[in-house]
């Protein structure tokens, strides 16, 4: 089951704890030194440019889909979770904001790095194979076709960029130099142990992950936690296993369905965004619901 659509929320007022930052979907609060309450909007995001409308009822799947996925994921490392009711840390007449939305975490030292793993040739992988016939450094075999699966899962990682701009694919080798060789060992092999397990359940469920985005941070005992979201639709594609094919990007449960939409409009992928009419945001909102019943609902 979906949790039910609160009224749309663009953007948290919490004045009961400190802002340290508001991102493209979260608003993070410090609860302590050594907490956060982490809030997420129903802000969506596409060509790293903030849309001006909500996505109703999308924070809350998010974050009842995140909470699934590390509570399956956890036994193969440690998360950032802590086991703390959001509705504690924050005052009586601020609760509404936090229900069904947010999560109390470990204040982490995050990595600079996006932990990207592909299981599937699409997006900037498929542009970069188109250029080079590699990703990340990582040479493919000849004649791959748009959305066709790899041999293997690549680890793929990502330089983060400042909010307005675009992630830059990196090499594994720049990882090392800029974490060190046996904290990336360490993210690699743990990003490639969340992917095969995740892929494993949503094709039980007839869902393919084709890529999907991780993000890792330090505890003060120098503990790598996985951290903010995990396997969502605004960090991972989604395709139904039914409608897949190459040579195609296929339908998808995450944001693409916008994205498409998008690079039909008059757009320089700048702020100012178009405006999102209202079927483009219901249908946007439907997509968002389905995968997370189809990926944490019962079997049929």
């Amino acid at each position: 089951m979906h949790p039910d659509p609160q009224t749309p929320m663009l953007e948290s007022r919490i004045r009961s704890l400190p802002l340290l930052h508001r991102g493209k979907v979260r608003d993070t609060y410090a609860v302590g030194e050594d907490r956060l309450l982490i809030v997420t909007t129903d802000r969506i995001s596409a060509f790293d440019v903030v849309m001006d409308e909500p996505i109703p009822g999308k924070g809350a799947v998010l974050n009842a889909m995140s909470n699934f996925w590390f509570a399956l994921l956890a036994d193969l490392g440690p998360n950032h979770l802590l086991d703390i009711a959001p509705e504690s840390v924050v005052r009586p007449e601020e609760r509404d904001q936090v229900a069904g939305r947010a999560v109390v975490a470990r204040r982490l030292i995050p990595l600079p790095v996006e932990a990207v793993v592909r299981g599937y040739l699409i997006g900037s992988g498929w542009k970069d194979y188109c250029d080079s016939g590699a990703v990340c450094g990582i040479a493919l075999p000849a004649g791959l076709r748009q959305a066709q699966q790899l041999p293997e899962p690549i680890f793929t990682p990502a330089h983060k960029a400042p909010i307005g701009e675009h992630d830059e694919n990196i090499s594994f080798a720049q990882v090392c130099e800029r974490i060190g060789s046996p904290l990336a060992e360490r993210m690699r092999d743990f990003s490639l142990q969340l992917y095969h397990r995740a892929t494993e359940h949503a094709a039980a469920r007839g869902i393919i992950i084709a890529d999907t985005k991780f993000e890792f941070g330090l505890d003060h005992d120098g503990t790598l936690r996985l951290m903010d979201e995990v396997l969502t639709p605004d960090s991972s594609r989604f395709w139904p296993a039914d409608q897949y094919r190459t040579g195609i990007s296929p339908p998808s449960f995450d944001k693409q369905f916008l994205r498409d939409w998008l690079q039909t409009q008059p757009w320089s992928k700048t702020p100012p965004p178009p405006a999102l009419p209202r079927d483009i945001v219901e249908k946007t909102a439907a997509r968002y619901r389905e995968a997370l019943d189809r990926l944490t609902g019962e079997l049929a």
